[in-house]
């Protein structure tokens, strides 16, 4: 067992604070969720590869339409609120991209969570809320690596947020005007399951 694993989380943060406390940890993934900072589990190689294909799928998809935006993947952080702060498993966001020694991405208009059994309760009500709180954030996008589907959500121009589940063919997202072929994301050697 890893010996962060042993330590008391800290409780009662604001995002500042998180952040500041988050840099200075030599191992694990954190999000900050009421204020409680909350770790997140090791990842399996099927949630990994998943996170890759669609990190890639996006970024493919930016430049091939050259727009003005950029793709992180896995680590900078996402502030919903003043103690809730999330780090989504790919972003894409418009230019300029911040410092390199940001923790935070301020302007995200993509997020994607990769789906696994320990989040999924918490990326599909938890996080669809926060995300949606960013005034930004254009579409919230649940992998489910296992099913072979998308959860798209996204905000429509009056405000609601409309939802589709996409399992074959592409997924345009718009803003910023990319399209993501599935089969990038899931590769014909995956069967999905039903």
């Amino acid at each position: 067992m890893l010996g962060s694993m042993n330590v008391a989380l800290p409780r009662s943060l604001n995002v500042d604070q998180f952040l500041a406390w988050a840099v200075q940890q030599e191992e694990g993934k954190y999000e900050l969720i009421d204020g409680v900072v909350v770790m997140q589990q090791s990842q399996q190689w099927g949630h990994a590869k998943t996170k890759l294909a669609i990190t890639m799928a996006l970024y493919e998809a930016v430049r091939k339409e050259q727009l003005p935006f950029y793709v992180a993947v896995d680590g900078p952080t996402v502030r919903v609120a003043e103690r809730v702060a999330f780090v989504p498993d790919a972003i894409v966001a418009a230019l300029p991209e911040p410092a390199r020694d940001s923790l935070e991405i301020a302007n995200p208009v993509i997020v994607v969570e990769v789906l696994s059994p320990s989040t999924a309760r918490v990326d599909a009500t938890i996080k669809l809320r926060g995300y949606f709180d960013v005034a930004t954030v254009q579409h919230y996008l649940i992998v489910d690596s296992e099913a072979g589907t998308i959860v798209h959500h996204r905000r429509t121009d009056d405000g609601a947020l409309q939802t589709r589940v996409v399992s074959e063919g592409e997924l345009m997202l718009n803003p910023p005007g990319v399209v993501i072929p599935l089969n990038r994301v899931f590769p014909t050697d995956h069967a999905p399951t039903a």
